[in-house]
């Protein structure tokens, strides 16, 4: 007899967003299976099945708003025992166990199954436990004998999906595992009681902190970077930006560099297509975007995060600057939504706000560039007659080699600094 699968009691949220349909019609869930991902501008959690049976109808889809008590699907229990008080990433069910209505489908993973064990497997439980993936992906992996810390996750905020380990699976089978193919062996953090020194304080990471340690991480050791310097004359356009700055703040509307850098961005992507690109889960295709949209880095007190400025090349420079006065706010009060972060083909960091005069940014994954600004200064600069003072921009481009190599991400920077040495003007 089928039975309701309601919310639970989620906190103090009146409505939260589903961003994750985790089952399908048909899915066989055991006690505590992940069933769906809500997330409110907070915080994101999973609603886990309430016993084991097999899902008959789903009541919600993605961009759904529930609540306490909200119907989401309908389940038929099966007569398994629960199995709550087993970790999904301990203990992997007996193939017997499983339910008749999952056969066909353990039947069609046999055959990858039984030639990725072939090889002998040793899984990081540290990185295992860390990763971002639902018990049922949990399972699938560790009976494979997959590492869940080695898969990139492709699906929403980073979630490794069932079809990301077929495709790693895939990838080890056609290029071999990462400990033969020259893949990194990193010793675990040893456990150091800090205390024995002197006076400490503990305090726990934000959410965004944990995320954003955790992504960049995996950029930094999956994508082989190199950052291109330059330095920009910005001379002309920041007597420019300072004539239009009274015009507008009587507006409230700020003018700021960072809005003449979107646009030049845009038209080096136009120019360079390769930069507005992405490498799919295989690795062996190139994705060229037809669009333009834009990542900022905002520095939040909770940590960085990177609202995207979206089909920059058909708005103006002052639409730009309006727009990016309001993700600024929406990031510091936590407003920003899920698909706000979505769709980026570049990510500008900008630290020229801050101080410094290089740095190496991480390239934001799937992108395969991300363009680095230190603060300005007055320089001179030879002319070739003579010294002459010139207000320079220092840039830092960091990208995928094994997309971009080294003569076009000079081209790059070098295209970029011509754009905002010439006629301000035309970056309107």
């Amino acid at each position: 007899m089928a039975i309701e699968i309601l919310v639970p009691d989620i906190g103090d949220f009146d409505a939260v967003e589903v961003i994750e349909v985790l089952v399908a019609v048909g899915d066989s869930v055991q006690t505590e299976d992940s069933l769906i991902s809500v997330e409110s501008d907070k915080a994101a959690m999973e609603i886990p099945a309430p016993q084991a049976g097999v899902i008959i109808e789903l009541k919600v889809a993605l961009g759904d708003q529930v609540a306490e008590g909200t119907l989401i699907m309908m389940l038929e229990p099966s007569g398994d025992a629960p199995v709550a008080d087993v970790p999904a990433e301990t203990t992997a069910a007996p193939a017997a166990a499983a339910p008749k209505a999952a056969a066909p489908q353990a039947a069609a993973q046999q055959t990858p199954r039984r030639a990725a064990l072939m090889a002998p497997a040793k899984i990081d439980e540290m990185s295992f436990a860390k990763a971002y993936a639902s018990p049922s992906v949990r399972k699938f992996a560790r009976e494979l004998g997959v590492n869940l810390g080695s898969v990139a996750g492709g699906g929403r905020k980073g979630r490794i999906t069932l079809e990301d380990v077929k495709a790693f699976v895939k990838n080890v089978m056609i290029h071999g595992s990462p400990a033969t193919s020259g893949g990194l062996e990193v010793a675990p953090m040893p456990a150091v009681d800090f205390g024995k020194w002197g006076e400490v304080e503990s305090k726990k990471l934000t959410k965004i902190n944990k995320l954003t340690g955790k992504f960049l991480h995996r950029n930094w050791v999956t994508i082989p970077h190199v950052t291109q310097f330059d330095d920009s004359d910005i001379t002309a356009l920041e007597a420019f930006r300072k004539a239009m700055v009274p015009e507008y703040k009587e507006k409230g509307i700020r003018i700021t560099m960072l809005a003449f850098l979107v646009k030049a961005v845009v038209a080096g992507l136009k120019e360079f297509p390769r930069f507005n690109s992405s490498l799919d889960a295989s690795g062996e295709n190139l994705i060229y975007k037809k669009y333009y949209n834009i990542g900022i880095a905002v520095d939040t007190p909770d940590g960085l995060v990177v609202p995207v400025i979206r089909d920059a090349d058909k708005k103006s420079l002052v639409d730009i600057a309006i727009e990016m006065g309001e993700i600024s706010i929406k990031a510091r009060d936590k407003k920003l939504k899920p698909a706000d972060m979505q769709g980026g083909c570049l990510t500008i960091s900008s630290l020229g706000g801050i101080g410094g005069t290089k740095f190496t940014p991480i390239v934001n994954a799937p992108e395969v560039a991300i363009l680095g600004v230190s603060r300005s200064k007055m320089q001179p600069v030879w002319s070739g007659e003579g010294f002459e003072p010139k207000l320079m921009l220092p840039l830092a481009l960091s990208y995928d080699h094994r997309v971009i190599d080294g003569a076009d991400g000079a081209r790059f920077t070098t295209f970029l600094s011509r754009v905002l040495a010439g006629a301000p003007e035309e970056l309107l």
